[in-house]
């Protein structure tokens, strides 16, 4: 969720014509298309598994930035972000730490760049105490007792959210999720795999859930993040059902955005909150506001505080997943890599999902949730569903041909997740299975399931 302005943008937006442009603009050929790889993973207190207070992830990032590859960006004197030269390190609002990886041709080069990044964190959080969990969501932390990080932004999106919805603020300071950014070639291009990506998502939540506690307890569901989203709000998060009509396009995607209520625009550095009353950017394009003009840097701004299951930034950008176990991270990416840059994978996976209205995919997003892989499709389940899916995605990736130094294609990211839709077991399921009593108990079983050790070989490259 953690967005870094492009201030560049300070072109003004004349209208709608100009925002369906920012998005067409984005649209490449297919032999420059790249992966983008975006993992959260939530920063704990090594001996209690509680959320790591502000100041300690600070100093972190502090030492962090003490390397040459990374320069600080602070915010009323606190150090809130590391940017480095094709990727950055920032802080979701709760404290946990996201790196936006670089843009790869491939997921091998994503998995480097994401194999650095873990020595680099693992190592400085150890002489601080701290350690990493790919979890979907805060184990043992109430919501009250977890710290802000201390961004403008923030202050502006919580008070709205108790507004909105009852969970915004556990969305927010709770919950931890990847996601794995895509190209398109054109608008029928991005549309296609925009509403295969959205009819994914239940399956996705299935696939990878691994968000079954919350503040010390079971939840009921294997991964809490759904209901969470579902509670956050409803203008911005979900399906968008308008994507699967007849003739959608940019045009649509623009028409849903204008009519979601505003955060804030951002001018002479300083938010201006437009929260007060429901505010939109159709109005905003319209009216202006306090002698301010919309720019596409507003715009691109405004597309950032969108959150349905999957947006357009103006790059694709798949949401569903849960956070994950290191092994596991790339698994998301080399899955959609496998389904969406393939046109014969991309009309496979359709016919599986072609055939459903709009409220089987409600019904098949909620029960996903709760039921992870037992989840009923069409007289199927989704462990069913999954295994074609992932099949479907081997077949694409080794038709796309990219190997790594050891002549190994990208289906090796797909091992883990195959054994788990093999078993339909979720990552839930084992981890709730004969749940300890004891704390000290618990954060051993987490640490083992999902933790970054210091000396962890992470699927050396």
């Amino acid at each position: 969720m953690t967005t870094l302005v492009k201030s560049e943008l300070d072109e003004p937006v004349a209208s709608t014509r100009d925002l369906i442009d920012y998005l067409a603009r984005r649209a490449k050929p297919a032999v420059r298309w790249g992966i983008g790889a975006e993992s959260e993973k939530l920063v704990v207190e090594a001996g209690t598994g509680e959320a790591a207070p502000f100041e300690r992830i600070e100093a972190l990032l502090e030492r962090l930035e003490g390397s040459d590859a990374w320069r600080g960006i602070r915010e009323d004197g606190h150090l809130i972000a590391l940017i480095g030269e094709s990727s950055s390190l920032t802080l979701e609002p709760g404290g946990q730490l996201e790196l936006s990886g670089k843009l790869c041709a491939d997921v091998h080069c994503c998995q480097r760049d994401l194999h650095r990044h873990i020595g680099q964190i693992t190592r400085e959080a150890n002489l601080l105490g701290l350690t990493f969990l790919g979890l979907g969501a805060q184990p043992f932390t109430p919501l009250e007792k977890i710290d802000w990080v201390p961004k403008a932004r923030y202050r502006v999106m919580a008070p709205y959210m108790e507004r909105c919805g009852g969970m915004g603020q556990r969305m927010m300071k709770q919950s931890a999720s990847l996601q794995v950014n895509l190209d398109f070639s054109d608008e029928a291009d991005c549309m296609e795999k925009l509403r295969i990506a959205l009819a994914l998502a239940p399956l996705f939540y299935a696939l990878f859930a691994n968000a079954p506690l919350l503040e010390g307890r079971p939840t009921g569901y294997l991964s809490f993040r759904g209901p969470i989203w579902n509670d956050t709000d409803p203008d911005r998060t979900g399906l968008l059902p308008q994507m699967f009509r007849p003739g959608a396009g940019f045009a649509t995607y623009v028409d849903y955005a204008l009519d979601v209520p505003m955060y804030f625009i951002l001018r002479d550095g300083a938010f201006l909150n437009l929260t007060k009353e429901r505010f939109t950017f159709r109005r905003y394009l319209a009216e202006g506001v306090e002698g301010h003009r919309a720019t596409l840097s507003d715009w691109d701004l405004h597309l950032s505080t969108l959150f349905p299951e999957v947006r357009l930034r103006p790059q694709i950008e798949v949401r569903s997943p849960d956070s994950l176990p290191p092994h596991l991270t790339l698994s998301v990416a080399a899955l959609l890599k496998g389904l969406l840059y393939d046109s014969a994978a991309r009309e496979e996976i359709w016919s599986l999902f072609a055939g459903q209205s709009e409220s089987d995919r409600q019904t098949l997003y909620r029960q996903s949730w709760k039921l992870g892989l037992k989840a009923p499709m069409d007289g199927r389940t989704l462990r069913e569903v999954a295994l074609d899916t992932l099949a479907i995605a081997r077949r694409g990736l080794t038709r796309q041909q990219r190997y790594n130094r050891r002549g190994e294609d990208e289906t090796v990211f797909l091992e883990g997740i195959e054994e788990i839709a093999d078993s339909g077991i979720t990552l839930a399921e084992r981890l709730l299975n004969r749940w300890p009593e004891s704390r000290a108990e618990q954060v051993a079983r987490l640490k083992r399931h999902c933790g970054f050790p210091g000396e962890q070989v992470y699927l050396n490259p």
